[in-house]
């Protein structure tokens, strides 16, 4: 079977593929398949399913005092991926994040990857926790960035795990891919030191590069001209995500450190509903991914949280 990156360079006409997010825990996962039902008519090449860490949360007990719990809002990320990838046949691609996971969780889910059939993946470092919380994540015990997290992807390829137990390297070895943020990372010094260490993961085995999202196109052509200029040569998928509500023209440049275009802006003040939100988003999405295939994409990723409906408007109109 052919990786996704094999798959993205092959493509002949514009693909459509989207990330979606495990259901809330105790929910059923018929939301999830009524998100792939409305989307899978536009022939996704792939499906991301995103992984979440721990969090801690505190319940008043009495008189003051506070009970602290650790949780997971949303587990079940490998059970999800094997589940679509099963009931639809469409490629599935796990997030595996270091934040919240140790080095032995993570050698474990791979493990059961390999079994279940899924050979690709997105290494992410994934969010760091609230600096206000008291969970301690143990040093040493867990990888600290994406480039860690490659480095034992890459030997469990080769049959070594952390015990030292020397196996047969993998039949069919993962192949992964990792984030880039054309208005960079926000822990980053500069666009420049993004960069640098986006290279030295491609340098290290990534085979491809899914964006975060933008509003402004010609941060992502600058960002992909950068990543050339440096030596990068793998696919770099654009990742774009319809607005939905009034709301989030404040709420999401606070959350993902994103600028969206004063025309944009403009048009969304304007708007009395998120209703009439939802639309002027999707009218600027369809024009981002129209101004995207012109310049030369091949494949257009979405983020579907709260947007499936927009991200539907959105394919109908350009695919």
């Amino acid at each position: 079977m052919k990786t996704a990156a094999q798959l993205i360079r092959e493509l002949e006409k514009p693909g459509f593929s989207f990330e979606l997010l495990p259901p809330l825990k105790g929910n059923s996962i018929n939301g999830v398949y009524n998100t792939i039902e409305q989307l899978k008519e536009f022939n996704p090449l792939f499906i991301n399913i995103t992984s979440h860490r721990d969090e801690v949360i505190y319940r008043d007990i009495d008189k003051g005092l506070f009970e602290r719990r650790i949780t997971r809002k949303r587990p079940g990320t490998v059970a999800v991926a094997a589940s679509i990838q099963h009931r639809y046949g469409i490629k599935v691609i796990p997030h595996i994040i270091c934040s919240g996971f140790t080095k032995s969780e993570t050698e474990y889910a791979l493990i059961d990857l390999n079994f279940l059939g899924i050979h690709d993946l997105l290494l992410l470092r994934g969010d760091r926790p609230d600096r206000k919380s008291p969970l301690v994540e143990l040093q040493g015990e867990r990888n600290e960035h994406a480039i860690d997290l490659i480095k034992q992807v890459n030997s469990i390829n080769k049959g070594v795990f952390l015990d030292d137990t020397q196996a047969d390297a993998f039949e069919t070895p993962f192949s992964y891919g990792v984030a880039g943020y054309p208005e960079k990372h926000e822990e980053a010094p500069n666009i420049d030191s993004d960069i640098y260490w986006l290279k030295k993961k491609v340098e290290a085995g990534a085979e491809y590069i899914v964006s975060q999202m933008f509003f402004d196109n010609s941060k992502y052509f600058e960002f992909v001209k950068r990543c050339r200029d440096a030596g990068i040569t793998v696919p770099i998928v654009p990742g774009l995500k319809p607005l939905t509500f009034l709301n989030q023209l404040t709420v999401l440049p606070k959350i993902f450190h994103v600028d969206i275009p004063e025309a944009f802006a403009k048009e969304l003040r304007r708007c009395k509903s998120d209703e009439e939100a939802a639309a002027a988003g999707v009218e600027w999405t369809t024009m981002q991914a129209k101004e995207l295939l012109s310049g030369g994409v091949n494949l257009l990723h979405f983020y579907t949280l709260m947007a499936t409906r927009s991200v539907k408007e959105v394919a109908a109109a350009i695919y």
